[in-house]
């Protein structure tokens, strides 16, 4: 004879599953109060878990209304009764489970709920610093929650992808030794090593291409980084994710086809936007700078800088012709169809220009009679003429103009065009552009300290070899490194690595490191190489951007579970905590004011 099967303790369904076929049944569900509504004496309560939403009716009948009645929303209930169909006036085509509703016969309080600080439904603006301070209580509504649940599904279908195009992963250490470079690290006291600390890891760059030397081919890994740097909008403060990848026997183009081959996958899977297939486009970085202002190029955005310096050069516009003529540059920035704006878009575009760094914005409108302009006046037929072709110009359009020493002119025409295509609303919508930024240089000559130095990876392979840099200029040497950009974002640097201790000796003598000290710094690397070292590159697309951009969220918080908040402070857990005396005691460590 066969036992009667007890229904499970608090549920015999989710939230999110029970349709039509399910009516008649009878059914145990547990949740959150998510709302609660009083239509003439009968009780609606939407119940929701991980999973969704339910409806649950109580009828005036049922002894136990009231109590339900004064239940305050997040309260954790568990519901017993017979599933029904909604009548036809109550079905809800927006929710999964729309059709039918839980006719309650018992209830039983799991978990009472105070008010809570924030509101889950409706899910009304709260204050950022409130929202992390109750992230547990934030995390219960519907976007971020979602927005976390595809973090889980991107992180998985990254690990699958990988794993079938042969990459295995491995984990590297947490606690490690102090970079030389690149950001500032967090350090950790060693109770066993007075004095001494270790660092958490910025990347685990060494410890990846110490794999490859060690033979292993094909890395990957779901990496955390640590990072001692300030918050921005597509940067958490402290911690973030990378996906991490090194291969051997590479070149640049096999990183790339490995990355946009995941790309696809993972824009085709996850998003339904349009997106660029592969090849992606590859832009020289000086190219990039020279028509977009910037190397991680918004490329949604219809609008290309030009150079028109030789052509202010022997105009009549004596303030550009100067800067010129001093080794300055100018940058035009041209819009198309743009008659009929009001003259407060060009004075505010003026003023953007000058909150950027630019002392002013020169521009010209041309219409059926030629241009128009504050500097119209100052240029001959001959330079209007060469502008006009240059530009394309037609009536209707218009074109600011940048003047400046050729990096602060590329930044702020970069900035302007940004601008432009914001004001003008010229931003292609619901599309993803790619693009790969290629030939950094490898040195350039840096102002302050008034010598060469590194301009991206001092760990990267010069372009030429050895041969490069022993024969030609240092700031026209390339290198073998790239950047992989989505609509403005940069999701990651990579490169192809110098894998032979004589061109690191010598790179680095370029940008005045002796011998000994490039052994003091980077001595396990070095050593490493020394031992037979295959030639090797990678990149590691930033996790969290990554989701930041399928989310369509503009801010890396709404997408990261526990986020610190600007000032690199969790608020729910407090951290940072001063310490007690008995942990500095142990450490060895006295802390003393500044």
């Amino acid at each position: 004879m066969e036992q009667i099967k007890e229904p499970h303790r608090y549920r015999t369904h989710n939230c999110g599953e029970l349709r039509g076929a399910n009516v008649g049944e009878f059914v145990r569900l547990s949740g959150w109060i998510n709302n609660r509504r009083d239509h003439g004496g009968v009780l609606f309560i939407d119940l929701r878990d991980h999973y969704g939403l339910t409806q649950v009716v109580i009828y005036p009948d049922r002894a136990f209304q009231k109590a339900i009645a004064h239940l305050t929303k997040e309260t954790v209930v568990c519901f017993d009764g017979i599933l029904a169909n909604r009548t036809e006036e109550n079905v809800n085509p927006k929710l999964p489970t729309g059709e039918v509703e839980l006719a309650a016969d018992a209830f039983e309080v799991l978990s009472a709920a105070e008010l809570v600080p924030i509101p889950v439904f409706p899910e009304d603006q709260a204050p950022e610093d409130l929202r992390l301070e109750y992230r547990f209580i934030d995390l219960r509504r519907s976007q971020i929650h979602a927005n976390i649940l595809l973090r889980s599904k991107v992180i998985a279908y990254m690990r699958r992808v990988m794993t079938e195009m042969g990459f295995n992963e491995y984990q590297t250490p947490i606690l490690t030794s102090s970079s030389p470079e690149g950001a500032r690290d967090f350090l950790v006291p060693s109770r066993i090593h007075p004095g001494k600390f270790y660092a958490l890891p910025q990347a685990p760059q060494q410890f990846k291409q110490l794999l490859m030397i060690a033979g292993f081919d094909k890395y990957f890994q779901i990496a955390p980084c640590f990072r001692d740097e300030d918050a921005r909008a597509d940067r958490s403060p402290g911690e973030f994710y990378q996906l991490d990848i090194e291969m051997s026997f590479v070149t640049q183009e096999d990183v790339f086809a490995v990355v946009e081959k995941l790309f696809d996958g993972l824009f085709g899977e996850f998003s339904k936007h349009v997106f660029d297939k592969p090849p992606f486009r590859r832009i020289p970085y000086r190219e990039a700078m020279l028509k977009y202002g910037t190397d991680k190029p918004d490329l949604r955005i219809p609008i290309e800088i030009q150079d028109v310096s030789q052509i202010f050069a022997g105009s009549g516009f004596k303030v550009f012709a100067q800067a010129v003529a001093g080794g300055g540059v100018v940058r035009a920035i041209p819009v198309r169809d743009v008659s009929g704006r009001p003259r407060a878009f060009y004075d505010r575009m003026v003023e953007f220009a000058q909150s950027v760094g630019s002392q002013g914005l020169a521009y010209l409108i041309w219409n059926e009679e030629g241009a128009k302009g504050p500097i119209a006046k100052f240029l001959d037929a001959n330079s209007m003429a060469a502008l006009t072709e240059a530009l394309a110009a037609k009536p209707g359009d218009a074109a600011f103009f940048v003047c400046n020493d050729e990096s602060a002119a590329n930044k702020i025409a970069g900035e302007i065009r940004v601008k432009l295509g914001k004001e003008l609303d010229i931003v292609e919508k619901g599309a993803f552009r790619f693009c790969w930024i290629t030939y950094f240089p490898m040195f350039e000559y840096n102002e302050e300290l008034k010598k060469i130095d590194f301009s991206h990876n001092p760990f990267s392979m010069p372009q030429g070899g050895l041969a490069a840099l022993t024969e030609k200029d240092p700031l026209e040497i390339l290198a073998y490194q790239y950047d992989i950009v989505c609509n403005g974002i940069e999701l990651s640097s990579g490169a192809i690595r110098n894998h032979r201790p004589d061109i690191m000796y010598k790179a680095f003598e370029i940008a005045g490191y002796g011998k000994e000290e490039v052994d003091a710094r980077f001595g396990a690397m070095i050593n490493a190489l020394s031992y037979g070292a295959p030639p090797h590159g990678g990149i590691a697309p930033g996790v969290d951007r990554i989701i930041m951009l399928l989310a369509d969220e503009p801010n890396i918080r709404e997408v990261i579970a526990f986020p610190m908040n600007q000032k690199a402070q969790d608020l729910m857990m407090k951290a940072p905590a001063e310490p007690t005396e008995k942990q500095l005691k142990e450490l060895h460590i006295r802390v003393v004011d500044i």
